[in-house]
C-alpha cells in the first residue's frame, strides 16, 4: 500500500466513522489530525508494518486491520453496529 493509497484510507474511514479531522502527509508518515486528538502513522520494518503515535503512546500495529482499530480507539470513534449471527 502506497502512502497516497494510506491517506486516501484513512480519509475514508474518517468519514465513515463520523469524525470530522485531516489527514496530512509528511517526509516521514501521517498526521491524523481531529478537534479531539491528534495521532501520527508512521512505516515499520517486518512483522511490525506500521507505528501508531498519540501523545502518551507508541504502538507496534502488524496489519491494516489492527492499524485501523487502533486509530479509531485512539480518536475515540464510535465502533459502529455490529451484525450478530444466531439465536436470540
Amino acid at each position: 500500500m502506497t502512502d497516497a493509497e494510506l491517506r486516501s484510507l484513512l480519509l475514508d474511514c474518517l468519514k465513515l466513522w463520523g469524525v470530522a479531522g485531516s489527514v496530512t502527509a509528511f517526509a516521514d508518515g501521517l498526521l491524523i489530525a481531529t478537534a479531539a486528538a491528534r495521532c501520527v502513522v508512521r512505516r515499520g520494518g517486518a512483522p511490525t508494518r506500521w507505528f501508531i503515535e498519540t501523545p502518551v503512546r507508541r504502538r507496534p500495529v502488524p496489519s491494516i486491520v489492527a492499524l485501523l482499530s487502533a486509530l479509531r480507539r485512539a480518536l475515540g470513534a464510535d465502533g459502529g453496529a455490529r451484525l450478530r449471527i444466531g439465536g436470540a
